[in-house]
């Protein structure tokens, strides 16, 4: 591992096509790496508005599997299974989850006037991050168009406490130009969630890593 940090230059800002190259080389695990981005914001987390959270799309998919839950009224059970929901949920599956706290998805959707019924368990799904939000394009009016974009891979991103933005843009085992389209629409959408109180440099530090790979600074464009 330590050999191959070595053809990481630190002090170097990478355009994209050098870093992504450089990224699927020197990952020196057997399973197939995420390709992540960190990028560190100009932005006082203190103050609510300078929260940054919001969706992208990535073109290819990040790569990651993820088990969509559709909550929604009986009407559109049958809609959101022809959407290729992993679990389709209602009144009883809600209750359920208030009694257990057991939860078996990754992403939840659901329609607007579902959002009353899911506030029993607001207290199990927030601290995971799964309350439907339309922040997050979890929650709208249709159903089989939120449950088909997040089974494609849109995925959620938000800062940390230290300003920073963490998102996995993709697999080693992707082609160096589809990592490079995804990077684009992450960066693309992530310049649109800049807030508006936010002054100076927005993006401040661009790093691209694999899982336990070296960090490789890249430029904004």
């Amino acid at each position: 591992m330590d050999a191959l940090r070595t053809k990481v230059d630190p002090r170097k800002v990478y355009s994209w096509d050098e870093a992504i190259a450089l990224a699927k080389q020197t990952s020196g695990v057997k399973f197939d790496a995420a390709v992540e981005v960190h990028a560190r914001l100009g932005i006082d987390t203190k103050k609510g508005e300078q929260q940054v959270r919001s969706t992208v799309a990535l073109p290819h998919g990040s790569g990651k599997t993820k088990r969509v839950a559709a909550f929604v009224p009986a009407e559109k059970e049958a809609e959101a299974k022809a959407a290729g929901a992993d679990l389709v949920c209602g009144e009883e599956d809600i209750k359920r989850i208030k009694d257990t706290g057991k939860i078996e998805f990754d992403i939840a959707v659901t329609l607007p006037e579902m959002m009353p019924k899911l506030a029993v368990i607001a207290k199990i799904l927030g601290p995971k991050g799964l309350m439907p939000n339309p922040k997050t394009d979890t929650v709208g009016p249709q159903i089989s168009k939120l449950i088909t974009e997040h089974k494609r891979g849109k995925l959620t991103f938000k800062n940390d406490d230290a300003g920073n933005v963490h998102v996995a843009i993709g697999r080693v085992s992707f082609t160096e130009a589809a990592l490079k389209e995804n990077l684009a629409a992450f960066l693309e959408a992530l310049k649109r969630a800049k807030p508006g109180s936010a002054k100076g440099i927005f993006i401040q530090n661009l790093v691209l890593a694999t899982s336990m790979g070296p960090a490789i600074k890249i430029s904004e464009s």
